[in-house]
């Protein structure tokens, strides 16, 4: 079928399913508004892994957040809920095999995928690139997504930013919790130091060493973590000069309110950057081996990346091959923050 064939008024239920990580799901969010903007009326849902599912409570652009776990019997019952929706459009903003699986389970008769996706055959609308749509080689996550609902006719060219929103129910225990974060003239920055790869963490002295920075300017720190991630929290608070308020049992919608509070973010690329880029805090984003055109934050909010260029940049990140320390994320000095943090915070009070 060709792209225009989609008699997209008589659309009544859009699937889109995203089986991915918190700063995948949170750069989905421009292509759901989006199609929130394009179909005013229809039902839109999307399909997330259970774990990162909270991300999207309360955002307003879908109708449901569907959930599904890892387990095979899970699965299975997902496809047959999905099958009794009846969708009239499924779109796959990432090809994973489970995903299209569900894609085609849910028996759309307009199944929205990349041509270099697994099992191509089981879509009937297939975009070659992001980079074919846009006419140019370097493209946003967020604008391969767009590029993929773009190319069947959703007006795109707006560019929408990630946005989250902070569900009531999660403001309710913040307020309850700590208290101190309603307080108006609370000025805090929201630091988070670690990440999924060591290719990707600035070392946890130097943020000790940003707490400082930002509290002789009358900032509070508050860092926050996984309780996978605890360690490095411990290690944040004993290497700094300063009270560095730490949290890792905070859910995902309760760390959305926070980095909502919060007057500046300084972070690894992770997605809890794209979480505070989302709710429009300004913010500082530390680079190591990931790809800069791809992750930088999506947002209007005032924000820099921080970064070291080396010739082997980007790489996988699981290890690396150039120099065995990653030397691109090692080698930035606090002092490369730091001016990146005034000329935030210069922008965020203009």
């Amino acid at each position: 079928m060709t792209a225009n064939e989609i008699d997209w008024p008589n659309v009544r239920r859009v699937l889109v399913v995203k089986l991915r990580s918190i700063g995948d799901t949170v750069l989905s969010t421009p292509s759901l508004i989006a199609l929130r903007r394009f179909l005013p009326d229809a039902q839109i849902d999307i399909l997330l892994e259970d774990w990162v599912a909270p991300v999207l409570d309360g955002f307003d652009a879908v109708d449901n957040v569907i959930s599904v776990g890892k387990g095979s019997s899970e699965r299975l019952k997902t496809a047959w809920k999905l099958r009794g929706q009846k969708y009239d459009v499924a779109i796959n903003l990432h090809g994973g095999t489970t995903a299209t699986m569900f894609v085609r389970a849910s028996g759309a008769p307009h199944r929205i995928g990349y041509s270099y996706y697994q099992y191509p055959f089981l879509y009937n609308y297939l975009l070659s690139s992001a980079a074919d749509f846009w006419k140019r080689e370097k493209t946003h996550s967020a604008e391969q997504q767009l590029a993929l609902i773009g190319f069947v006719g959703v007006p795109v060219d707006s560019l929408p930013k990630t946005r989250l929103a902070a569900n009531e129910r999660s403001i309710e225990t913040i307020r309850e919790r700590h208290p101190k974060f309603e307080t108006s003239d609370l000025k805090f920055t929201l630091l988070h130091p670690s990440t999924a790869f060591f290719t990707k963490q600035w070392p946890t002295e130097n943020f000790a060493r940003t707490a400082e920075f930002l509290a002789e300017r009358g900032f509070q720190a508050v860092a926050v973590g996984s309780k996978s991630e605890s360690k490095v929290l411990d290690d944040l608070k004993s290497l700094s000069m300063v009270p560095v308020t730490t949290f890792d049992d905070l859910t995902l919608p309760e760390i959305t309110v926070l980095a909502s509070k919060a007057k500046v973010f300084v972070g690894n690329d992770s997605g809890i950057a794209h979480i505070a880029a989302a709710v429009g805090t300004p913010s500082v984003v530390v680079f190591g081996s990931s790809n800069r055109d791809h992750w930088r934050p999506w947002t209007d909010a005032p924000n820099e990346i921080v970064f070291e260029p080396f010739a082997c940049q980007p790489c996988p990140g699981y290890e690396c091959k150039e120099f065995g320390d990653s030397r691109c994320i090692r080698d930035i000095p606090p002092s490369a923050v730091f001016t990146a943090l005034e000329r935030v915070l210069s922008a965020s009070r203009g």
